[in-house]
């Protein structure tokens, strides 16, 4: 089964990748040179590589957002390319080794410690204030890229964990949408009777997918309960025992309330959500676009609902980067990429092609560029009113995060496909992360 996926990623890497390459490709010309972060001094035109996760819905805004670039830096080529984010971490870890990472890249948060500490990220101290203007950014935005009192990376925007729903898939099905709060176990009797009902009329529709499979639910629980995933000293805050009665936890929906293990492979990369096969989905609520996308013309309205509470009043969700950009130590053209980060954080014509796409915007003036209306005031509006749920983010994750995240979410898709128990997972990823902890 661990070699039928790795084939499988292997191949849907090699064709992203040349997706990527061929279709997005910023244009370049004559002009003033973006040398000094201003477009002054006449010097000769440079290439950069810009590289990115996502979907071919952001792909088209990346497209639009890079012609707004060369517009204003036509000295500047940006070469794009993009993959689905397990293959991008894939790519950017062989590329670390060999020293070539792209020049600018887009940064998740669960990565920066790693690649910080390692000496793979530039120092973008010099630039900001110069080529990056930090006027339109909160000291609580410029220090998410903070790593060891030295800048690496800034947010381009913010996101928090909510679960989307399909009226129209509900409405399709003859279901209520679930109310959100409530407990983990209404949730679970809520999608077995989605499930229950859409069976009974013939439909292949699901309430849901098993959310243990994800860490941040995990992640949600164990705040309630005042812990976390690690502490300030980077120790898991969690033990193997709390770690299987999570993935017990799931066994109900696996058992044929949720979308099957086996489903969810033969549909990938698109999840069951975006694939019209389940009515919500647990997540970040940036996502929303990219949904509406791939399920195409047929949706046109999506809803957010708060996940279901663990502890009453306790204050387990949070507001995050849902990602950064940050530039290559090893880039010839620190000045240009500076400029090109600057652009995709601060500019209104970026806000304006993205919208909530990547969350609410970090800066005040690429907010400025987004008309909230439709789906992008829905995300404003729910943050607003989980306000009594925010407490203080976790500190920034520890060197192996990613593939600690990755490991949670492999070993989710093998308690789905029913070869590996709760227990048994929970052993193996407590192996894995002592291994992790100790390098």
């Amino acid at each position: 089964m661990f070699s039928a996926r790795r084939n499988r990623a292997a191949a849907t890497f090699a064709a992203m990748a040349l997706t990527g390459a061929v279709v997005l490709t910023g244009c370049s010309g004559s002009g003033e040179s973006a040398s000094g972060g201003g477009g002054e001094g006449g010097g000769e035109p440079v290439s950069l590589n810009f590289a990115f996760w996502g979907n071919d819905v952001r792909a088209a805004m990346y497209d639009e957002a890079i012609a707004a670039f060369n517009e204003e830096y036509p000295d500047i080529e940006v070469n794009v390319s993009f993959l689905g984010f397990p293959e991008f971490w894939e790519k950017r870890q062989i590329e670390a080794t060999s020293g070539g990472l792209p020049d600018v890249m887009q940064f998740d948060y669960s990565y920066m410690r790693q690649y910080a500490d390692n000496g793979l990220l530039l120092d973008l101290e010099p630039y900001l204030g110069e080529q990056i203007d930090t006027d339109p950014l909160s000291e609580q935005i410029l220090g998410i890229g903070v790593v060891n009192d030295t800048t690496y990376g800034i947010a381009t925007s913010t996101n928090a964990w909510t679960m989307f729903q399909n009226p129209k898939l509900l409405e399709t099905v003859g279901a209520e949408p679930y109310e959100g709060g409530g407990t983990w176990e209404d949730y679970t009797e809520y999608v077995a009777g989605v499930t229950e009902t859409a069976k009974a009329a013939g439909q292949e529709i699901y309430g849901g997918t098993d959310y243990t499979g994800r860490i941040q639910n995990f992640e949600i629980q164990l705040r309630a309960e005042g812990d976390a995933l690690f502490t300030e000293d980077g120790e898991p805050g969690f033990d193997q025992e709390r770690l299987q009665e999570f993935w017990e936890e799931g066994e109900a929906l696996r058992n044929g309330g949720a979308l099957p293990g086996q489903r969810i492979e033969e549909i990938y990369p698109l999840s069951g959500f975006d694939s019209a096969l389940t009515t919500s989905e647990l997540t970040w609520d940036n996502f929303g676009a990219g949904y509406l996308g791939n399920l195409g013309e047929e949706y046109t309205e999506l809803t957010l609902t708060e996940p279901p509470v663990t502890v009453e009043g306790a204050k387990d969700l949070y507001v995050k980067p849902s990602m950064l950009h940050t530039i290559a130590a090893t880039t010839e053209h620190p000045e240009e990429a500076a400029t090109l980060l600057n652009f995709l954080v601060n500019s209104p014509e970026v806000g304006a092609a993205f919208g909530t796409n990547r969350g609410l915007p970090a800066s005040e003036t690429q907010l400025e560029g987004i008309e909230l209306d439709g789906l992008d005031a829905q995300i404003r509006d729910y943050e607003e009113s989980i306000s009594d749920r925010l407490g203080d983010a976790p500190p920034v994750p520890i060197v192996g995060f990613g593939s600690i995240e990755e490991k949670f979410r492999q070993l989710g898709s093998d308690l789905g496909l029913g070869v590996i128990t709760p227990e048994a997972a929970a052993e193996q990823f407590f192996q894995e992360l002592d291994v992790i902890l100790a390098q």
